[in-house]
């Protein structure tokens, strides 16, 4: 198995700035990151950052760094700005692992990147959970994905997808009746040409509309291929209340207890 991780960084996140710094018991969030990116099988791991702060706890913990420009909009974009500075082949396998994801299972980092190593002809792979109930179902910052019977999404949203026109009420819409809808996890796979090409293309109206990026794959006609998590990722930090149940959860599993 051959593939390198990105870990996009930023300090200014919208909303929760210098969460990449945050602490968690002792270790910060960047850190935290990387150790779960360690445990897997990856050939190199690049934090791929604008701010010298990002540059330095990296260097401190012992991860390979590539500065990028700060004007980049997204993640993807500074995946491609290494891909291009390292020279990296077009063939290599990136896995984008975010750089607020303290509780990814190595597990998943290897399986999103062995869909595309078993099957040259995939460009794009993620990786859903099921939907554990009528809030997921409901809140608009879990991030739904509908599956085909080929394993490929044909749609992400932030809305209660699909509806169901006859019965929709949260007394009877339970997650029986959604067998091909899932909650997406935000971590993917692709081949290095691919990322160049997916962000040459314009910024789609979907895309603007959801503020989910990959759905400009989809709208230009490109298939993301999809497949439930082997293990069910730890949540992923974006408020301080977050920060909170993450440092909970690192003092759990420090003491032996389970922190899911």
């Amino acid at each position: 198995m051959s593939f390198t991780v990105i870990i996009p960084a930023r300090f200014a996140s919208t909303r929760l700035p210098g969460k990449i710094l945050k602490d968690i018991e002792g270790k910060t969030l960047l850190h935290r990151v990387f150790l779960c990116v360690k445990q897997s099988a990856a050939d190199s791991i690049i934090v791929a950052t604008d701010d010298q702060r990002i540059v330095d706890e990296a260097t401190s913990i012992g991860v390979d760094v590539c500065v990028t420009d700060v004007a980049h909009e997204s993640g993807t974009q500074r995946i491609s700005e290494v891909i291009t500075k390292l020279k990296i082949s077009a063939e290599t396998i990136i896995v984008n692992v975010q750089g607020d994801e303290p509780f990814m299972p190595a597990t998943c980092i290897e399986q999103v990147a062995k869909l595309l190593i078993e099957n040259d002809q995939i460009e794009m792979a993620t990786l859903y959970t099921p939907l554990l109930g009528y809030n997921e179902i409901a809140d608009s910052n879990v991030v739904k994905v509908v599956v085909n019977k080929n394993d490929e999404a044909m749609y992400f949203s932030r809305a209660s997808i699909p509806w169901f026109r006859d019965e929709y009420e949260q007394s009877n819409y339970s997650t029986e009746h959604l067998q091909n809808t899932f909650r997406h996890i935000g971590i993917y796979a692709y081949r290095a040409g691919f990322v160049n090409k997916l962000i040459a293309y314009p910024s789609c109206q979907l895309e603007q509309i959801e503020k989910l990026e990959q759905l400009r794959a989809l709208w230009n006609g490109h298939k993301i291929k999809v497949a439930q998590a082997i293990n069910v990722p730890g949540p992923g930090i974006d408020s301080e209340s977050d920060l909170v149940l993450a440092r909970e959860r690192v003092r759990l599993e420090d003491s032996g207890q389970s922190g899911r």
